[in-house]
């Protein structure tokens, strides 16, 4: 037997405890992704992009799977945003109706079990236009990513899920999505501050499509009408004289239409019944940006004030 303290043996044994200790351990431990490049996030809509990389910092690279210029509510899968998919290491998804398409594409893709982040899964849902308003058995309200209330909880799961994925960033993604959150909630503070009180409750408003009941909601508002039958889809002249004899019979005070909405039917609600249109940025065009989301909720709580004070 060789004596345990020559030096041979004591070198043999430094080499076994420094290959059990625990940054070795961590070391093997990390996935194949963290040791050769930063961690691909795939995301389908705009805001998620803000989200995203509000988040992750320069720690991870966010891709979006959908190149900007095209309408998520018409788009159809092409060969190589499927094939993109196969380069990310996780997705994060609307994943309550507004980006049904990523599903098809991950099971198309070479990655057809990738980890799949559902933004929405701490959110309170609202149900769709014309299912009522509660949710149970219902189709719901997409539309999440328009609310800043709605937008923190998913920015709050996004972040502890990646932390998850990715443990040695999980505490910066946290404190990336505190310092985010409490921007995000300043505009909403500093747009309600403007309100020297709330709307009256006789205060009645419609909406064009049925995407903003989450964004209203954040100043006490409740919808009166939806002119839409379902978002994309035209009234029939009937259907349209019908929302305009509600409009009227509610005495609605303002419609809120989608920004740039080409659709000669709102002049004609605005001509019969002489509400005020205020027109809403959907935060689904242009290029992506990380600021792309603040600055454009920004602009639709602004619009609401307006409407509300020059409607008073």
């Amino acid at each position: 037997m060789q004596d345990p303290h020559t030096p041979s043996a004591r070198r043999r044994h430094l080499l076994s405890v420094l290959a059990w200790s625990p940054m070795a351990l961590a070391a093997t431990s990390v996935p194949a992704w963290a040791q050769a490049r930063k961690l691909r996030v795939g995301v389908t809509l705009h805001p998620y992009y803000s989200y995203v990389a509000n988040v992750v910092g320069d720690l991870a690279e966010v891709v979006p799977i959908i190149p900007a210029g095209f309408n998520p509510h018409a788009y159809e899968p092409r060969t190589e945003d499927i094939k993109r998919i196969g380069s990310l290491d996780v997705i994060v998804l609307n994943g309550v109706g507004h980006d049904d398409f990523a599903g098809r594409m991950i099971k198309a893709s070479e990655k057809p079990d990738l980890k799949v982040i559902e933004a929405n899964a701490q959110v309170p849902l609202l149900a769709a236009v014309g299912a009522g308003r509660g949710t149970s058995g219902k189709v719901v309200n997409p539309h999440t990513f328009l609310s800043v209330t709605a937008s923190i909880s998913q920015v709050n799961t996004i972040a502890r899920e990646l932390g998850k994925i990715d443990p040695p960033n999980a505490m910066a993604y946290t404190n990336n999505a505190r310092a985010y959150a409490q921007k995000l909630r300043k505009l909403r503070a500093d747009a309600l501050a403007q309100l020297v009180k709330a709307p009256a409750s006789d205060f009645r408003i419609a909406t064009i499509h049925g995407a903003y009941d989450y964004l209203l909601r954040e100043f006490g508002l409740e919808v009166a009408a939806v002119v839409e039958p379902a978002h994309g889809i035209e009234p029939s002249p009937s259907q349209l004289k019908g929302t305009i004899d509600q409009i009227r019979s509610l005495d609605v005070k303002v419609i809120f239409s989608e920004m740039d909405f080409p659709s000669a039917y709102v002049d004609t609600i605005r001509r019969e019944t002489g509400v005020r249109l205020y027109a809403l940025t959907h935060i689904s065009h242009g290029p992506y940006t990380a600021d792309k989301f603040e600055k454009e909720i920004a602009r639709n709580l602004a619009t609401v004030v307006r409407a509300i004070q020059e409607s008073a």
